[in-house]
């Protein structure tokens, strides 16, 4: 994930409920076990605010600071231009993949999503 910044202006009235919402969103993200993903609109349910597209803006300006690759895309598929780095970090952590008939990679949802409990997640909201 690239480290961009968002642009520069004056804040807007909702400025200090963007940064407690990207908290919210890093710390989930932070707190997803190794070998586990949550996808986007998982997250956004979890925190009960915002949906997939919100969490992705969070993730795609901030994210680079914490665990991005375990917060997915919907069908499984990694992050587009970090595949490479998606996928090596999945087989490094245990996450369930599955080949898809075009012989691509994907993250095996039904094995590897998490739902929030038990270690993690609990710690850090």
């Amino acid at each position: 994930m690239d480290d961009a910044t968002p642009s520069a202006g004056p804040p807007g009235p909702d400025a200090g409920l963007l940064d407690e919402y990207a908290d919210r969103v890093l710390s989930v993200a932070e707190g997803i076990p190794p070998g586990r993903v949550m996808t986007y609109g998982d997250v956004a349910e979890f925190i009960d605010r915002g949906g997939p597209r919100q969490v992705g803006r969070v993730m795609a300006l901030y994210g680079s600071a914490v665990p991005w690759w375990r917060v997915v895309r919907a069908d499984g598929r990694p992050l587009p231009g970090h595949e490479r780095e998606a996928l090596e970090q999945y087989r490094v952590e245990g996450t369930p993949l599955r080949a898809t008939t075009a012989g691509d990679q994907r993250i095996d949802l039904r094995r590897a999503r998490w739902d929030g409990s038990g270690d993690g997640v609990e710690g850090h909201i």
